[in-house]
């Protein structure tokens, strides 16, 4: 299917609003036009009138230039608020309709793409959509059926003159056009994705600023967004130099066809087959006839952009998802006992093993800790666990049903993740607790902060719970928002808790309170516990090292600090790091 055929038919469902807002266009060249041939009309009969000392009864043509002035201008506003409502009606139900598409193929599925290309996408990119309605879909539809009406009114007069303005109608609403998009085609899709790369680049340079300052790089930085800052504005430059070209051609055809049909009615004049009344209204006419197709040359010079844009679009919704719910509903589990066997995963078809042989058994309220270097497939495991990726080995069972069974949203809403890098979303504090819990009362919202000891935090607030958090969290440091996140996870109060690195960036006495704090809280969850620190870890039923995408040992702390485990190195580093040399 063409791009342009599924734009068409993404805009299908606001159908009586585009049709409405070219109803209202078309009444508004017809009522120009009926007012430029009634005004000429008159003026040439009154002229005519006076000079022959003749009467005539000027009071009905000059209430229906009255009216038609009044339909054209009330119609022109009526035009701007129905048209731009639809737009408005258009883009919102593309962005809606963007999001969902994209949900679920978050977070796996999007991982080629930063988050500035895609919110240009999300932003830019469907905004320059509405091109296709009022730049093409109104203007060509507008431009057909006057054309049609103003040659079947000019040829009741005269078939010559309606041929010679039909004959500039086309040079001007479809030569110009067509050579407008041939030519804008190559600029407009370069501007889409400059436009892209340049919003990536101050995005990256803005969130990164800090570290570009230290590192001395905020100057190639810098360079880079003037780069295309000026390859974006030579595209422009080029779009506008083509806008002006064709404008001023677009101009001559209006003046060839005028004077056309005046000479052409002169001659008809002359010949009496048509009164001298009627040729200055033929001539207005023809004039008013060109105001349908004025628009249509940058209407297909643009076209190029629109349609890079929505391939982008496209490019993305059209991505394949990492997983599919079942057709079916979901069971309903015999209990929370989550079961791995033999499980295996691998990012591509034909990429190395991240996970290899993993076993594991959650019973309903075990403790069980992951430990592991970077790269060890700790982070892995939870997007299995939560259903971010498809494992290709071995089974997984929740309840005693596969983990493929279950409908994501049921699933999720019985495992609750706090993963390493906790969003916040730039509104409130309360609001960004509430996303777990909805109609959470006040109560269960400060329990929750107090169980991951962020409540003081926010009691000291200027507006407590109502403060603004800022951008990803801004005015909070990074161990108060995985606090946060601890607290919003609690909130939600799933049977499954999973944390991935939660006491990361906590001092000593905090990281010690959190983890007394979870360990209370887990008394009726099953609580998987993510990590690389050691801090309340001989609390735990069982404790897993992972190696390179395997278990390599498993056991309880005591259990394995008595042997030569890895585990029991990495608590002698850990614990009791080795003291620097003395220095002579």
């Amino acid at each position: 299917m063409s791009t342009f055929r599924r734009l068409i038919g993404l805009f299908l469902p606001y159908w009586r609003w585009i049709a409405f807002g070219i109803l209202v266009s078309l009444v508004v060249v017809i009522a120009n036009m009926a007012l430029l041939g009634t005004a000429g009309w008159f003026l040439a009969a009154m002229a005519v009138a006076g000079a022959a000392g003749g009467t005539m009864n000027y009071l009905l043509p000059a209430a229906a230039i009255r009216a038609f002035a009044i339909l054209r201008t009330g119609g022109r506003y009526l035009e701007r608020l129905v048209t731009h409502e639809a737009t408005l009606r258009c883009l919102s139900g593309l962005r809606v309709w963007f999001y969902e598409r994209i949900e679920p193929l978050a977070p796996a599925g999007l991982e080629a793409y930063q988050g500035g290309d895609l919110l240009s996408r999300i932003g830019a990119d469907i905004d320059a959509l509405d091109n296709l309605y009022l730049r093409t879909l109104v203007p060509v539809t507008v431009a057909v059926l006057s054309t049609l009406m103003a040659f079947i009114f000019l040829s009741q007069y005269s078939l010559q003159v309606a041929v010679a303005d039909l004959g500039f109608l086309a040079l001007a609403g479809a030569a110009l056009p067509l050579v407008a998009r041939r030519l804008g085609s190559g600029p407009g899709a370069r501007m889409v994705e400059t436009s892209s790369q340049l919003r990536l680049a101050v995005v990256d340079a803005i969130q990164g600023m800090g570290e570009l300052t230290v590192s001395g790089a905020d100057r190639a930085q810098q360079k880079e967004a003037e780069r295309l800052s000026h390859r974006l504005q030579k595209d422009q430059d080029r779009m506008s130099s083509i806008t002006g070209s064709v404008s001023a051609l677009s101009g001559l055809m209006v003046n060839l066809a005028v004077w056309s049909a005046a000479l052409l009615g002169t001659v008809l004049v002359r010949h009496q087959h048509i009164a001298a009344v009627d040729l200055p209204m033929l001539v207005l006419v023809v004039m008013g006839s060109f105001e349908s197709v004025a628009q249509l040359p940058q209407a297909c010079q643009y076209l190029g952009h629109t349609l890079a844009a929505a391939r982008r679009i496209f490019a993305v919704v059209d991505a394949p998802a990492c997983i599919t719910d079942p057709a079916q509903a979901s069971p309903q589990p015999r209990d929370t006992r989550l079961e791995l066997r033999g499980v295996g995963l691998r990012y591509s078809p034909s990429g190395p093993w991240v996970l290899t042989d993993i076993d594991l058994a959650l019973a309903p309220g075990r403790r069980v800790a992951i430990l592991g270097p970077s790269g060890a497939g700790k982070s892995s495991l939870i997007s299995l666990l939560a259903r971010f990726r498809e494992y290709e080995r071995g089974d997984i069972r929740l309840g005693g049903y596969p983990l493929r069974a279950y409908q994501a949203e049921d699933l999720r809403a019985m495992i609750s993740v706090v993963p390493q890098h906790p969003h916040l979303f730039n509104t409130t504090v309360r609001a960004n607790l509430l996303l777990a819990a909805p109609d959470a009362d006040q109560g269960r919202i400060e329990a929750a902060a107090r169980s991951a000891r962020i409540h003081a935090d926010i009691d000291a607030l200027p507006e407590g719970y109502d403060s603004y958090v800022g951008e990803a969290g801004l005015k909070f440091s990074r161990g108060q928002i995985r606090r946060l996140a601890i607290a919003r996870a609690l909130l939600r109060d799933a049977p499954i808790l999973i944390l991935d690195e939660p006491t990361e960036g906590l001092d000593s006495a905090t990281e010690r309170e959190v983890m007394d704090s979870l360990m209370a809280a887990s008394d009726n969850r099953t609580l998987l516990f993510i990590t690389h620190r050691l801090a309340g870890l001989e609390r735990m039923d069982e404790i897993v090292v992972m190696d390179r995408g395997r278990i390599i040992e498993r056991g309880r702390h005591a259990e394995l600090l008595n042997g030569n485990t890895r585990y029991r190195q990495m608590h002698a580093v850990l614990v009791f790091p080795p003291e620097p040399a003395a220095v002579h």
